[in-house]
């Protein structure tokens, strides 16, 4: 994921109005509101754990957010420059999912502390050397940033450090409710079949014992915007035609002709889909968020 290609000299325009507008605002306007930490989050799901994190303390501005928002197709605002050139703190996911943020970075002079969630995460690449970058369905990586972000706030805003600490520690709490429901869940889920159109939920599967069964090949041409031969599409339809998974995972933010095709092909073969999104819905944080996923996923694979 990144700015899309052949932006260039728009991104560039959209720097000089960014700057321009910093470099005609007064002192007070761009203090942040009773010196607050600016915090600059690449989407809602890495904004929410800061927001939780740092309470009334923390100013949280995530330049991806709702359900409706595919972050493939984010494009740089002059909002969003100046946005980061103010941040105090800059949350990524990385692992080339929001390369948008470094550029975003690069235009700027500001040097604000810069939490990257795949370097933070306990995740690490798979035996074939690819790494899913989908970390924040990692649920351990949740608890590992809540308190990275604990350590951060904590050195810029001293004052206010057990406050920090304190509502780092009940976040992690109400993961770690999640991480033993995954865990009780896993006892009757063990080994069952499941399909995906690409891998962003794969570690919440992985800790529910499912295994995929999806041709590598199908989910990489979803995710790349790629062709893909028809006998891997072949492949991949018969696991619905001949009841092969228990269910379809279904990332209902990117969509297209392959996967409109294997949708149709589970409703028709019955097989239950679970769509599952890169961010949160309107009106969720995190905790309620997996543990809505956490509900339909149970819901869907225990018709096994």
């Amino acid at each position: 994921m990144g700015c899309s290609r052949g932006h260039g000299g728009l991104l560039a325009a959209l720097v000089v109005i960014a700057l321009a507008s910093l470099g005609c605002s007064s002192p007070e306007a761009t203090q942040p509101a009773d010196d607050v930490v600016q915090v600059v989050a690449s989407t809602d799901v890495w904004g929410d754990i800061a927001a939780t994190v740092g309470g009334q303390h923390v100013q949280v501005s995530s330049l991806i957010s709702g359900a409706n928002q595919d972050p493939h197709s984010f494009e740089a605002s002059a909002r969003s420059i100046l946005e980061v050139s103010e941040a105090d703190v800059v949350i990524e996911n990385g692992g080339g999912y929001d390369d948008f943020m470094a550029q975003l970075l690069s235009y700027s002079e500001a040097t604000p502390r810069v939490i990257t969630a795949v370097d933070v995460s306990p995740v690490v690449p798979g035996d074939n050397g690819t790494f899913n970058e989908h970390v924040w369905y990692d649920l351990p990586t949740a608890i590992q940033m809540a308190d990275q972000l604990a350590e951060v706030l904590t050195a810029i805003d001293p004052p206010h450090a057990s406050q920090y600490q304190r509502n780092a520690g009940r976040f992690s709490d109400s993961v770690q409710t999640l991480i033993d429901r995954e865990l009780d869940m896993r006892r009757s889920l063990d080994g069952v079949p499941v399909s995906i159109t690409e891998p962003v939920p794969a570690y919440m599967l992985q800790a529910l014992g499912a295994v995929n069964k999806t041709p590598e090949a199908f989910s990489a041409a979803v995710e790349d915007g790629s062709e893909i031969a028809a006998e891997v599409l072949d492949q991949t339809l018969d696991l619905y035609r001949q009841h092969t998974v228990a269910a379809l995972i279904y990332n209902e933010q990117t969509t297209g002709t392959l996967t409109d095709q294997v949708r149709e092909a589970a409703e028709t073969g019955e097989v239950p889909v679970v769509a599952m999104a890169e961010t949160m819905p309107p009106g969720s944080d995190y905790v309620s968020w997996m543990s809505d996923n956490l509900d339909r996923l149970e819901t869907a694979l225990s018709r096994s």
